[in-house]
């Protein structure tokens, strides 16, 4: 297990943002209205949610404010979930998926409107694009993006092979499904700007204090190694990094590495050749690329997940010769950096938010697709705390099942099944 405190992962996010002293760690007993697990999108959303509506609430981080995904992740702000809106009719009907679907474009207004409503600096690009690379991507693509115009009132865009390429300079892809609602951000910088904002209103947030353990009751409790915090209500915001704390949670996801790289600067001519707009875009293979442009003219480009938790041999040069695949123009360009984290999926990749006992409340299952829904996820517990139970109630009507397998076998036998759909991607 890491220490208390860690610095953040070494990566261009970390270098590109001022440092912040370390918050005092938790001290002694106190007591609050709400005390929430993990300094994340989720945990820091549901503390201004909460905030907003007059809550004390405090906030327990085991190492840094975005530490986790919150920091470390490729900054892809995108409506929807990490599963399509057919997997959501499959699990909870057409009615439901349709307000699930609806609530999450709320989740980007809110993401917008916090942005300029706190003044939140994190290089805000408008602009998506998902990609296909062979036929039958292309057919599903187009089908998903069908249903959503035709059936969720959604407005998409195709562009074929042409005007794709007018916008992004890649020969890899046969068109796009471009959303104009959708965009990227500096996600280490969106998580210390949330940060901000909360403790503007009143929220206290303690680094380097890992939770040991849910005490579970009338008036549930926090424990670290030097102090307690006791609250009328709790938020189990974690994600991949739970620990032991909730068991029956960690059950339901899979913690999931992905890698991500940032070029050597390109100078502003270069970079903006790839991409014209300055859209985010990702593949829609099992084992996607994804990447966008940074403030300072690198590509910053992800993908190479790792179903089996470990890192893969000779990263850096892995992540090179997929960007070269997207990009044979930077045959002569290398990565700066490389840095990876975990993500947290489900088995159905729909989100998994809901009520431990009657006033511990959590959110959990991002499976990738976290930086626009994770503050959907706060405002709804923070509304289901103050009493209004409708959004959360179809949340929780969403069926979520245990990996197989249990600790030991549960990672081997979802590689077996992810190598299926990578040979899939690969057979077109």
């Amino acid at each position: 297990m890491s220490l208390a405190g860690q610095a953040h992962a070494p990566s261009w996010y970390a270098d590109s943002v001022a440092e912040t002293p370390l918050r005092a760690p938790l001290r002694g007993d106190h007591a609050t209205d709400v005390c929430v697990l993990g300094a994340g999108y989720t945990g820091l959303s549901a503390a201004l949610s909460l905030a907003e509506r007059g809550y004390r609430v405090t906030v327990l981080e085991a190492h840094r404010v975005g530490w986790g995904a919150s920091g470390r992740n490729g900054g892809q702000a995108i409506v929807g979930y990490g599963c399509e809106v057919d997997t959501l009719e499959r699990l909870v009907g057409n009615a439901d998926a349709r307000r699930l679907f609806d609530f999450s474009r709320e989740g980007m207004a809110l993401l917008r409107h916090r942005l300029g409503h706190y003044a939140i600096e994190c290089e805000w690009r408008d602009g998506h694009a998902s990609v296909p690379i062979n036929a039958r991507q292309e057919r599903s693509l187009r089908a998903g993006m069908d249903t959503l115009v035709e059936r969720y009132d959604y407005p998409l865009q195709w562009w074929d092979r042409q005007q794709l390429r007018s916008q992004l300079d890649s020969p890899r892809y046969r068109g796009a499904m471009f959303d104009a609602a959708s965009g990227h951000l500096h996600p280490l910088a969106y998580a210390q700007g949330l940060a901000r904002a909360a403790e503007g209103l009143g929220v206290v947030i303690h680094e380097a204090s890992p939770v040991l353990e849910l005490v579970r009751g009338e008036r549930p409790q926090l424990r670290t190694a030097s102090g307690t915090v006791t609250a009328n209500q709790v938020v189990i915001a974690g994600n991949a990094w739970l620990q032991g704390i909730a068991p029956e949670l960690e059950r339901r996801i899979m913690p999931v590495g992905t890698y991500i790289g940032a070029s050597a600067p390109l100078g502003e001519e270069r970079a903006r050749a790839l991409i014209r707009n300055d859209m985010a875009v990702a593949d829609v293979s099992w084992a996607l690329d994804y990447f966008k442009l940074s403030a300072d003219n690198r590509l910053l480009f992800g993908g190479r997940a790792s179903y089996s938790a470990l890192p893969p041999p000779n990263l850096r040069g892995v992540m090179t010769k997929r960007m070269r695949q997207v990009f044979p123009q930077l045959a002569d360009v290398g990565m700066d950096q490389v840095w990876g984290g975990y993500v947290d999926i489900t088995r159905n990749r729909a989100p998994d938010w809901g009520r431990l006992t009657p006033n511990v409340y959590f959110a959990q299952g991002f499976s990738g697709h976290g930086v626009a829904v994770t503050g959907l996820a706060g405002a709804v517990i923070a509304e289901a705390i103050a009493g209004q139970n409708e959004r959360l109630d179809v949340f929780e009507r969403i069926p979520h099942g245990r990996f197989p397998g249990g600790k030991l076998l549960r990672t081997p036998l979802l590689v077996a099944a992810m190598s299926w759909y990578k040979l899939r991607d690969v057979l077109g």
